[in-house]
């Protein structure tokens, strides 16, 4: 992986002859991870895969990261699965088959979990797994230029392993049409899906972006943590006596946190918290 600590949300490092992810984190802690094989489109195989673990994981253990932006380079955020890789997959074993699709759960089980704010940056074609990596991200910018695919059923495959978190993103009920017709549709359908958030001119997505940014980097690490752990932990539980006791709890911890007193006291105070100095 290639670091710089003072680069710009937008700025990718230099390609090498074997990097097909790259990864700079500025000075202000924006991690920006780009997918790096525009002659295949970005298109998806174990070797990415892998590169994008091994990034996800360094990242998340990083104290001073607290921006994630998942960009690519090139016309398309992804294709989807690499052609190579899918012939060679259709002649393993049914064993073979299932550990390699492990690798690619747990690429979306580690970005939908990230301890990190996530946001996706889609231009072009988001097809298959790419939708997976769109629904995985906290936040996800579409260019107008957009397009998504849960294209699997056209080749006689299913969205499986990314299923439960694009489901999870556009619902049921979109799942049910769009999964099965393998229809494309634009970034403003996906925004009305809730898939994606915000559709921007190809021109404006830099400066979007970096709004979007300054708005993550301007609230507390640590309760932007926990509200992500909230989130996750409401989002698929009843409201029963555990649940309202975790809010308890979690609301409680936080104010007695040093985080916690630090922002409420820069709040009575009308001085900017030490966070954002």
């Amino acid at each position: 992986m290639t670091t710089a600590t003072n680069s710009s949300v937008g700025a990718t490092s230099a390609k090498s002859a074997t990097e097909q992810v790259l990864c700079e984190i500025s000075a202000q802690g924006v991690a920006s991870i780009v997918l790096n094989r525009p002659e295949v489109h970005n298109a998806f195989d174990d070797k990415l895969i892998g590169e994008i673990l091994a990034v996800l994981d360094e990242i998340n253990a990083n104290e001073q990261v607290r921006v994630v932006v998942l960009r690519s380079n090139g016309k398309h955020f992804s294709a989807g699965a690499d052609l190579g890789w899918m012939k060679r997959m259709a002649q393993y074993s049914f064993e073979d088959n299932f550990n390699d699709a492990g690798e690619l759960a747990r690429l979306m089980h580690t970005l939908n979990n990230l301890s990190k704010p996530t946001i996706a940056l889609v231009q072009g074609a988001a097809y298959g797994g790419a939708v997976g990596l769109a629904a995985c991200c906290d936040i996800c910018i579409a260019t107008d230029r957009a397009r998504f695919c849960l294209s699997e059923v056209k080749i006689g495959l299913s969205p499986a392993v990314i299923s439960p978190f694009v489901v999870a993103a556009m619902g049921e009920r979109a799942a049910r049409r769009y999964f099965l017709t393998a229809e494309v549709f634009d970034g403003d359908e996906a925004v009305r899906l809730g898939l994606a958030h915000i559709v921007v001119d190809q021109d404006d997505l830099e400066s979007t972006a970096d709004d979007m940014v300054q708005k993550l980097l301007a609230n507390s690490p640590q309760s932007v943590r926990r509200t992500k752990e909230l989130i996750a932990r409401v989002a698929k539980s009843p409201i029963d006596n555990e649940v309202i006791e975790y809010t308890q709890r979690l609301i409680a911890e936080i104010r007695v946190s040093e985080e916690g007193q630090e922002g409420l006291g820069a709040f009575f105070d009308k001085r900017a918290p030490g966070w954002q100095q």
